[in-house]
């Protein structure tokens, strides 16, 4: 995993953990690394300085680094939004980066009514409810992109 100080267009600054460099470009390309400040999808990575172990000095203990021990209940809310996940993956049509536009036309009677699954930005989800249209994030287990 990779910790990375992050900038957006507005000068928010935010740190986020990443599994690799390409995870962080892949994710910021399709809009899904937002600021937590504006949800700016327009992201830059901030110069960092790298953390190194010095060889010339004696180890000098280091603050304990946060880990997630997961509870018994927490491991079965990740099992039921995998079967979430994989309920609505083998059960609906994936529209991809026409997820909105396939919602409205079924919303306003131009399609048949299905089951869909897509990739949209938070803008276009806002404005999706906002016309009444019913959303929902489709959740990702944390494990699913290790």
């Amino acid at each position: 995993m990779i910790k990375y100080a992050l900038i957006c267009e507005k000068a928010h600054e935010f740190e986020s953990w990443f599994p690799s460099s390409d995870a962080f470009e892949k994710q910021r390309k399709r809009g899904f690394v937002t600021c937590p400040y504006c949800d700016s999808a327009r992201i830059e990575k901030q110069i960092m300085a790298p953390s190194v172990a010095r060889t010339d000095k004696t180890p000098v203990a280091s603050a304990p680094q946060p880990v997630a021990a997961l509870s018994e209940k927490e491991k079965e809310i990740r099992v039921a939004l995998r079967a979430l996940r994989d309920h609505v993956v083998q059960n609906a049509d994936n529209v991809g980066t026409a997820f909105a536009e396939e919602a409205r036309k079924m919303h306003y009677g131009e399609v048949d009514q299905r089951s869909i699954y897509g990739e949209t930005n938070f803008a276009e989800a806002q404005a999706l409810l906002e016309e009444g249209i019913e959303v929902l994030p489709l959740p990702v287990v944390p494990d699913d992109r290790n």
